[in-house]
């Protein structure tokens, strides 16, 4: 037998030099579609073509991959407007943030639950990376917008940015950059102070009092999602809220996700009909979206847990369970389409989706940013922000 040359003989696979980002890349995508909880680290090694023998050498757990995952983006942000020159115009800043952003787009969910699901020490040191970020925005927003509230108008300007991340409108990257920076300059522009005197009231549906032992398990159910997150609320602690053993829990839900899902299809029904209420005899289109912003903000800043809990744990539902709520989403948003196109014909449809979500962001970023407080001043500020989000 001829021995085989040297040229023919099988060259061992190379380790790419990158292949910790693949992983990275590959579980980001995996964790914000699936969620948390219900994501694996063998779907993560699938996506990056190795066994999940290989992924372990890399990553000893699923949560020490999740933390390095939430840690990449606000790295990349960090690192992208440190290149900036101190003295450069807010679009610069802001470009730079988006560009950033897009980039990683499809890894972007996992803000979802960081809060939910990193260790204090860790959500300690991302929250750090987060307040630098926010000062970098802040600072130029001070130099060029010299109005009060700079810091929540550069919160809210980055929520308009960051809400990219949290839907998949198909939009091409130069495109949404574009779109997303105009979005957060009109946001950094808007004095807050001007839209209190602007925004209309909105009464939104009151929730169901409990009547029923299974409304009553829903109520208690909520809170303690969203404090503690869906995976580590036990049936023993809904059980002990409401006064029954956990046995007892099955002959209300068959099991825990039923009670989830059962608080996601409340959250959608009393957005929706708050937006039936509001637009009621509505028929000038800008009014509408205003009246549209107003009852999202009602909504975030009423329903804080219930609306934290449905935007954060959909993702993890069974598909029987969670494809009502993404069709829900769906009419949410093309109410806001449908509307924004009138006032703004020259937006095609997925620009138009593209707004309605940053105004969205702009929604959450801000109640978080005023910490949920409650109140006049407080509903109309994240309204004005909103609708300048949206280009009125």
């Amino acid at each position: 037998m001829v021995p085989a040359s040297p040229s023919a003989r099988p060259v061992p696979a190379t380790r790419p030099r990158n292949r910790r980002q693949l992983i990275l890349d590959a579980a980001g995508r995996v964790f914000s579609e699936r969620g948390y909880h219900a994501a694996s680290m063998e779907e993560v090694a699938v996506g990056v073509g190795i066994t999940a023998t290989a992924l372990y050498r890399h990553f000893p757990n699923k949560y020490a991959l999740f933390a390095e995952c939430a840690d990449v983006m606000v790295d990349g942000l960090v690192e992208a407007l440190d290149e900036v020159a101190p003295e450069a115009p807010l679009a610069e800043v802001l470009t730079a943030a988006a560009r950033i952003t897009i980039a990683h787009r499809a890894s972007g969910g996992v803000y979802r639950w960081e809060a939910r699901y990193l260790n204090r020490e860790d959500r300690r040191r991302l929250g750090g990376k987060f307040d630098r970020l926010v000062e970098r925005v802040d600072a130029a927003v001070q130099d060029e917008r010299p109005l009060p509230d700079a810091r929540l108008r550069a919160t809210a300007a980055l929520g308009a940015i960051g809400s990219i991340t949290m839907h998949h409108t198909s939009i091409a990257p130069r495109r949404a950059e574009e779109l997303l920076v105009a979005s957060a300059l009109r946001v950094a522009a808007t004095d807050p102070a001007r839209e209190v005197r602007d925004a209309p009231a909105v009464a939104l549906p009151v929730r169901p009092v409990p009547r029923t032992r299974r409304e009553e398990i829903l109520a208690a159910s909520v809170p303690l999602f969203a404090r503690d997150g869906f995976a580590n609320v036990t049936n023993g602690q809904i059980a002990e809220a409401v006064g029954l053993t956990p046995s007892a829990l099955y002959r209300h839900y068959p099991g825990k996700i039923d009670i989830l899902a059962a608080a996601c299809l409340q959250a959608a029904e009393l957005l929706s009909q708050g937006v039936e209420q509001s637009l009621r005899g509505v028929t000038d289109p800008r009014e509408a979206l205003v009246a549209l912003a107003a009852t999202y903000v009602a909504y975030g800043f009423e329903y804080t847990d219930l609306n934290s809990v449905a935007e954060a744990e959909l993702p993890g539902l069974p598909d029987g369970l969670r494809d009502p709520l993404v069709l829900a989403q769906r009419r949410h948003v093309g109410i806001w389409e449908q509307q924004l196109r009138l006032v703004r014909p020259e937006l095609d449809s997925r620009q138009a989706r593209a707004l309605a979500h940053a105004a969205f962001g702009v929604v959450v970023e801000a109640g978080r940013h005023l910490r949920w407080q409650d109140g006049p001043a407080e509903r109309a500020a994240a309204t004005g922000l909103a609708t300048a989000a949206l280009g009125l």
